[in-house]
């Protein structure tokens, strides 16, 4: 049986790397909609913010199975917004979060680039990992700098298909880059 691309009855899963909740299980629900940040690549983007991460307030701008954001929390940030679009997904999120009693990440069903366009608080370090065959990467990239959504000294995790040509602002420096087959994954900063 399928409820909007997801098939109900069967699952993956991932490890929370580090942190209070080091080996606990995400469980992920199949779908053609969502594509959970590998392992390795999660390792090295919570390798590269561990001096930042502690007490940070954070954005995970497509939270899909949520495991940027459970990791984050359990490397001690202070809370994540996770913005997601898909109903079932967040459901299967939120059983997440209550199965591993996780009391600070702040789940809103909503179009990113809708709700970007309206808020106006900053964050310590913003995650974008949208869907890579989605052209919303650069529309994303834009809101956040425009409403200048990032505080001083933050980091912006920016993961992307290799072959998607992306204009980043001038005011944004390259601080972390590597590359896999398909994937680009970068943290950037913004010169104020």
């Amino acid at each position: 049986m399928k409820i909007n691309n997801i098939k109900s009855k069967k699952k993956n899963s991932t490890k929370i790397i580090s942190g209070y909740l080091k080996g606990q299980i995400i469980n992920i629900v199949q779908s053609n909609k969502l594509k959970p940040t590998l392992h390795r690549i999660r390792e090295t983007l919570f390798n590269w913010v561990s001096n930042k991460v502690h007490n940070a307030k954070c954005l995970d701008c497509f939270a899909g199975s949520g495991s940027i954001s459970i990791e984050a929390i359990s490397r001690y940030a202070k809370y994540v917004v996770s913005l997601e679009k898909n109903y079932y997904i967040i459901r299967h999120l939120k059983k997440n979060i209550t199965r591993l009693n996780i009391k600070n990440i702040h789940i809103i069903h909503t179009n990113t680039l809708m709700w970007l366009k309206k808020n106006q608080y900053q964050y310590d370090i913003i995650f974008i990992d949208p869907p890579y065959h989605a052209n919303i990467l650069q529309k994303t990239i834009y809101l956040i700098n425009k409403n200048n959504l990032l505080k001083k000294n933050g980091y912006i995790y920016i993961e992307t298909y290799k072959k998607n040509n992306i204009q980043y602002p001038p005011n944004w420096t390259l601080y972390k880059n590597k590359n896999t087959k398909n994937i680009n994954f970068s943290i950037y900063l913004i010169n104020k």
